[in-house]
């Protein structure tokens, strides 16, 4: 996905975001970048390649040549950025975090007459961060621009923008990421994570709504365009991508993930499904809170019968080659060989997606001497790639594992009946559980249902995206 920082200061900022930005390192592995604006040097720009070494080690020799009293980073999964761009605007720094499914239709609708033209990557696709930067500057003025950019692209843009004087951030139009400002006696911040300024000695200030568009000084922070009604939150900000202190609309992800895996476990216990096991474990690491919740409704103790070596590959898909990904986590699952052998585990993880990481897991729990291995999933079957975030993108809804098991056992007709599927109190909903039981020697497998993954949030279902479970937008 990827992850944003800015700050505005009476006083230079670079160190400011520096860890801003490094504290978003959790939500993206390709590319970090950062821009920072001084009033005698103007803009200094550096972007490196992460996949292979943290973003704090690429950037720490940049610091030294870096000076400013605002600037803004990011952590992209995606595109080189930020961009520096000239246009009739004038000269900003722009970054975005999202995703655009239309951009072969903006590019002919928006630009075939111009003369446009876009610097192509290696891939040959066009940066979604200078087409948005493009569509801004189609209107005569930033907040016109941002507001035209979001309405025309089908996914959706979260957008940081630097010029000379400000910070100027505009929130999704519906809100599917949060953005948060935050302040100290010097000035301001705009950051992902709440956490992130935080430690660095700011206060909550403001978070803005959807499509809201505000500017950022170090005297204030001021709404340039007023807060929507409609909003989609990201539910996955919650159960996988958030870090455990952070808050999105004043709710807190580790304080929700231990309810979500109460709301699991009472549910198991009423279909008289609690298993008869001797740990509860959570799949590290952003299983484990889940399972903590699991556990404590449960009165079944929590263990962790394996952990993650992270020191050299703190993410397993880091690597480019599928079999080296594959083996990377293989090395880093340490077993705990007294919590495991002769032992029933039920194991909590965040999500099931492909299943690639987890057949795995379960064939290195069992050939550490597992008896049982039990499953539970924190959110329900995922039936749909994403198209607004890139969380479950794919080539196809095939590559999920629900859908995969689904047209296994239907063909075709499978698609008529997935919400049926998805209901574990359904015929459909028992078989594709005992058909993906078979496929990776699980003794059960459990999800949590959409009911109770909104109960655990607690915010109003209508302000939840959730596309990617029963394909409503």
């Amino acid at each position: 996905m990827g992850g944003f920082f800015g700050a505005i200061s009476k006083r230079d900022c670079v160190l400011d975001l520096f860890f801003g930005v490094d504290y978003h390192s959790h939500l993206g592995t390709r590319r970090g970048g950062m821009i920072v604006y001084d009033h005698e040097s103007g803009f200094q720009r550096q972007i490196h390649n992460i996949e292979n070494t943290p973003f704090r080690t690429k950037f720490e020799k940049d610091l030294a040549g870096f000076r400013g009293h605002s600037g803004i980073g990011c952590i992209s999964d995606t595109d080189p950025q930020p961009l520096l761009v000239r246009s009739h605007l004038g000269l900003f720094a722009i970054t975005t975090v999202g995703i655009i499914n239309n951009t072969e239709e903006l590019v002919r609708s928006c630009f075939s007459d111009h003369g446009h033209q876009f610097m192509a990557m290696s891939s040959g696709k066009i940066n979604s961060t200078e087409l948005t930067a493009a569509l801004i500057s189609q209107k005569e003025d930033l907040v016109s621009g941002i507001r035209y950019a979001q309405e025309m692209i089908d996914g959706s843009a979260t957008i940081l923008i630097l010029t000379a004087d400000s910070i100027i951030a505009a929130r999704d139009r519906l809100g599917r990421l949060p953005v948060l400002v935050g302040k100290d006696q010097d000035g301001y911040c705009v950051s992902f994570e709440s956490f992130a300024y935080h430690k660095l000695g700011y206060d909550d200030a403001y978070e803005l709504g959807p499509r809201e568009i505000v500017k950022i000084t170090a005297e204030g922070c001021e709404s340039l365009s007023p807060a929507g009604e409609e909003m989609r939150i990201c539910a996955f900000l919650w159960t996988y991508y958030g870090y455990p202190n952070s808050n999105y609309e004043g709710v807190n992800v580790e304080v929700m993930r231990y309810r979500n895996g109460e709301i699991m476990a009472e549910a198991d216990r009423e279909r008289g499904l609690a298993q008869d096991v001797d740990f509860v474990a959570g799949v590290p690491d952003s299983g484990v809170p889940h399972a903590i919740g699991y556990a404590n409704r449960s009165g079944k103790p929590f263990a962790r019968p394996f952990v993650k070596y992270t020191p050299t590959w703190p993410r397993s898909f880091m690597p480019d080659n599928q079999k080296v990904r594959n083996q990377v986590a293989k090395m880093k699952q340490i077993p705990v060989p007294e919590l495991i052998q002769g032992k029933r585990l039920l194991f909590v993880d965040d999500s099931i997606v492909r299943g690639t990481q987890l057949r795995g897991t379960v064939e290195f729990l069992y050939g550490s001497g597992a008896k049982e291995v039990h499953m539970r999933s924190a959110c329900p079957p995922i039936m749909y790639g994403c198209k607004y975030l890139n969380f479950s993108s794919s080539n196809s809804d095939l590559e999920l594992i629900a859908r995969r098991t689904i047209q296994e056992l239907e063909g075709n007709s499978g698609e008529a009946h997935l919400e049926e599927y998805a209901d574990a109190s359904t015929e459909r909903g028992q078989c594709m559980l005992k058909s993906i039981c078979g496929k990776f020697g699980f003794h059960s497998l459990g999800y949590q249902s959409l009911d109770g993954l909104i109960q655990a949030i607690g915010i109003a279902p209508s302000k939840i995206c959730t596309y990617c479970w029963n394909g409503k937008e």
